[in-house]
């Protein structure tokens, strides 16, 4: 007797059904860890340097760090579980908003585990994107504004430390007048320290998507007028690393103030544009964050990339 083929529209259902019972036991397994792949931004042994010469200080840190729906900011935060050192934020601590909520699911699981030792938190357009910062005052504390205002100084070491708060629409202006101006230039006659770093959000140069950020000519300029060493920023998401240049982009190796770009804390990257006059290294697709060993005449900078990733920067260079 023949056997009656089975309809073609029968077989198909077949196979559908076959593959949806599948799918769906990988997604069981998957769910368990059986058979996932090691995450490349995990594994690797962690990175290690030499204990800081006797008397330096060590800075590490970057900006455009936490988002809930993102790892990233896990994998950078590994990094710092396993380095020694003033941890230093650079804005956009927390996306999308910097509220207080996003403070605690998003920021707090991972970067918040160094919260004791972050001595240098900087606000970012993000975390004014809740009204007065709030939720980014709230989580930092003292902290974020020792003397009541989101600028401030710290000695470190042999250094001396500035915070600024580049989102000079929102605190008054950055320039001529302004309250945090007058109070830099103060506070730069007032320090006694050979060599001097600030830290602030939008970067005055970048060939990342943002670009140059004018408004910060007259804090550069006060920084360049007395002598600082460095100016590290975010707000680009990528890495750059500029040669010393005075306040009109021009190459100044005597001068000059090195500025770094670091906004590869965690959030996602994105690519560069057109290279500016004087960058040396730049690089949009590697999490990772800026190490500074701060000595009595100089100090040593490498950027430390997340496990598995193999880009870094390193260098030297004495104060002026």
């Amino acid at each position: 007797m023949t056997v009656p083929a089975t309809p073609r529209r029968s077989r198909l259902g077949i196979v559908v059904l076959l593959l949806a019972v599948a799918i769906a036991l990988l997604g069981m397994l998957a769910a368990r860890g059986v058979g996932r792949l090691p995450d490349p931004l995990r594994s690797g042994p962690p990175p290690s340097f030499a204990p800081a010469a006797p008397g330096a200080a060590v800075l590490i840190g970057a900006g455009d760090i936490a988002r809930c729906n993102s790892d990233q900011d896990e994998a950078t935060a590994t990094l710092l579980d396993a380095l020694e050192g003033t941890v230093f934020t650079l804005g956009d601590n927390v996306y999308e908003r910097g509220t207080v909520d996003e403070f605690r699911r998003c920021y707090d699981p991972a970067w918040g585990r160094h919260r004791d030792r972050t001595r240098f938190p900087v606000a970012g357009n993000h975390d004014w994107a809740t009204a007065g910062a709030a939720g980014y005052l709230e989580y930092f504390g003292s902290a974020a504004r020792p003397s009541g205002a989101t600028w401030y100084s710290a000695d470190l070491g042999s250094w001396h430390v500035i915070v600024l708060d580049s989102n000079c629409a929102l605190v008054g202006g950055c320039g001529a007048g302004s309250a945090q101006l007058e109070w830099l230039r103060a506070d730069l006659a007032a320090s006694a320290s050979r060599c001097t770093v600030a830290l602030w959000h939008h970067p005055r140069f970048s060939s990342g998507r943002q670009g140059d950020h004018e408004a910060l000519d007259p804090m550069w300029r006060a920084l360049y007028e007395t002598g600082a060493e460095l100016i590290v920023t975010g707000h680009d998401h990528n890495y750059e690393r500029f040669a010393p240049q005075d306040p009109a982009a021009n190459l100044d190796e005597a001068r000059g103030i090195r500025q770094f770009v670091v906004g590869t804390g965690g959030t996602d990257l994105r690519s560069m544009r057109a290279t500016q006059p004087n960058s040396e290294v730049s690089n949009a697709d590697t999490h990772g964050v800026l190490r500074l060993e701060l000595g009595a005449d100089g100090y040593e900078w490498a950027f430390v990339p997340v496990a598995g990733a193999t880009f870094t920067d390193t260098g030297t260079a004495t104060c002026h």
